[in-house]
């Protein structure tokens, strides 16, 4: 079978789902303005490190399961689907919205935590994040079928982890400097609108399929 289709609708649905506004992402953000680079950096590397978790589950777990049961096929598929328009409801409310863009507080004011604390943070962030959970859900319907072969499965989660790490490093890097908040808090409609557009796509197929 031809699996580089799949590899990509997998691959844009996880750019997606992390790229996209969330308790990491604002996190990692935070922690680069109010306690510097490297510890954004850290923190962002726990947070991959915990959505690789959560990919080896779903890949191993849940293909399992798909593969023995066509109604958990269709289970999932309908929470996956609702989901990804859940989330494109989210960011077309976010697209509409005028209020300002809010980042969480930065680390207590004292001694500052250890790169080692910080990436134990973004780990920590991860693992209990349900959005993390709902987005590989949809990652491995969407791009892992029944009877697909076992490398489609380990190509998926090593190109998210590495997708992963551009994408929250990248957080880390560019939101050092407190400036660029002001920038993104001015295309953070537009923004939204792709995001809404992209999560109602994927989503309406997902529940067609």
């Amino acid at each position: 079978m031809d699996i580089v289709p799949y590899l990509l609708v997998a691959y844009g649905t996880y750019v997606v789902g992390t790229a996209s506004p969330g308790p990491a992402n604002l996190a990692i953000m935070a922690t680069s303005m109010e306690a510097g680079r490297a510890s954004g950096v850290a923190m962002a590397l726990g947070v991959v490190s915990g959505s690789v978790m959560w990919g080896v589950v779903a890949a191993l777990g849940l293909g399992a399961l798909l593969e023995a049961s066509a109604t958990v096929l269709v289970v999932m598929k309908v929470m996956g689907g609702l989901y990804l328009l859940w989330l494109a409801y989210r960011a077309a409310r976010g697209a509409l919205s005028t209020a300002p863009i809010e980042v969480p507080a930065g680390p207590a004011r004292g001694a500052p935590p250890t790169l080692r604390r910080h990436y134990l943070r973004g780990l920590g962030i991860h693992l209990v994040n349900p959005k993390a959970v709902f987005v590989w859900m949809a990652i491995i319907t969407l791009g892992l079928p029944v009877g697909a072969p076992p490398v489609l499965a380990a190509l998926i989660v090593a190109g998210c982890a590495a997708l992963g790490v551009v994408v929250f490093v990248t957080y880390a890097l560019v939101f050092s400097s407190a400036p660029v908040v002001r920038v993104y808090a001015g295309l953070r409609r537009w923004i939204g609108a792709v995001i809404a557009l992209f999560f109602g796509a994927a989503g309406t197929r997902l529940l067609l399929s």
